[in-house]
């Protein structure tokens, strides 16, 4: 009989990275007595920030996962560069596509007025990339609180950590299992695709030269969004039925191969590993309600990589440290 997956998590995280929690030093009433109102601040400049641009949700969650790709959800991804340091920002997978910064800041700009040097930026993200969710009318979900935020970042690690467009399922199953997730949590995550845009560059080679993926689809995606050489910046929606919508079409969408990168193909009918997330996007390509349910739930195991007690400080300007 294996492990209980909490234990599981823990032992790949000791193994992987040194920002380790136990599920009780994160909680969902971390903040009541300190700052009641917010829960319904982050909301609100969510909702203000989804209704002015609908793609900023999918742009805020993207955010979450390469912030906790990196010493964990400890909100190193907002640090900018100065003379004397080198963050996160312009490591390859986040230079000129990783946004939606000036979100956060406004939140956080919300949060201070109420309750001064209390809130970490790394809840702040977290509870956003909820809100991102339940707002394009996805999963809800109690998001743990109580991170820390770094006072470092870790561009190498960036560039080292974050699967690239290009991954093949064994890659993006190594990735995961040194965060401690699974099989189960790579391929609910990475429903995330049903909302948001890629960059032309980042699915040129799968559109053009890839023989698992839809001809037809390959074609139309070309003939609008991507040539063969040049456009790099274009942008097309990673789910093409309804890419403002948080539902299970990403996973109809592998099914029928009429995706656009590489690394999500891989998920279904790669021939690859022994056909646990092919049984899971038939299931979630199938069912809607078992997908939200898997989605939030590996979520939260996400969220579990933090920074606690005493490490990291509470950031009153996400940009930088503390002085």
């Amino acid at each position: 009989m294996g492990m209980p997956r909490p234990l599981l998590l823990a032992v790949a995280l000791m193994a992987a990275t040194a920002v380790v929690v136990v599920d009780g030093q994160l909680f969902p009433t971390f903040y009541d007595a300190t700052c009641p109102v917010l829960p319904s601040v982050v909301r609100r400049g969510m909702a203000q920030a989804v209704q002015k641009e609908a793609r900023m949700a999918a742009s805020i969650l993207r955010l979450f996962f390469h912030d906790c790709f990196v010493n964990g959800c400890d909100a190193s991804i907002l640090l900018d560069d100065t003379a004397n340091f080198t963050g996160e920002k312009n490591a390859g997978p986040n230079a000129n596509s990783l946004r939606g910064y000036e979100v956060i800041d406004a939140i956080k700009a919300q949060v201070e007025a109420s309750c001064k040097a209390t809130v970490s930026c790394a809840d702040i993200v977290a509870l956003a990339a909820r809100d991102a969710v339940s707002l394009l009318g996805g999963p809800s979900w109690t998001v743990q609180l109580g991170r820390r935020d770094g006072q470092t970042a870790n561009q190498n690690a960036a560039n080292t950590n974050l699967p690239p467009p290009d991954a093949t399922l064994s890659d993006l199953l190594t990735r995961f299992s040194a965060k401690g997730l699974d099989a189960r949590d790579l391929t609910a995550l990475s429903g995330a695709h049903t909302v948001g845009w890629a960059r032309c560059t980042t699915f040129r080679a799968h559109i053009y030269n890839d023989t698992a993926v839809d001809g037809a689809f390959a074609a139309q995606v070309r003939g609008k969004s991507c040539p063969s050489a040049g456009g790099d910046g274009n942008l097309a929606p990673l789910e093409l039925r309804a890419p403002a919508a948080f539902d299970n079409g990403y996973f109809k969408d592998l099914v029928a191969r009429r995706v656009l990168l590489r690394s999500d193909q891989e998920l279904y009918g790669s021939g690859a590993g022994d056909g646990t997330t092919d049984a899971l996007v038939r299931a979630y390509a199938a069912n809607a309600t078992l997908f939200a349910a898997d989605f939030a739930a590996a979520m939260v195991r996400l969220g579990r990589l933090a920074l606690t007690g005493k490490s990291g400080e509470v950031r009153i300007n996400c940009r930088r440290v503390n002085s």
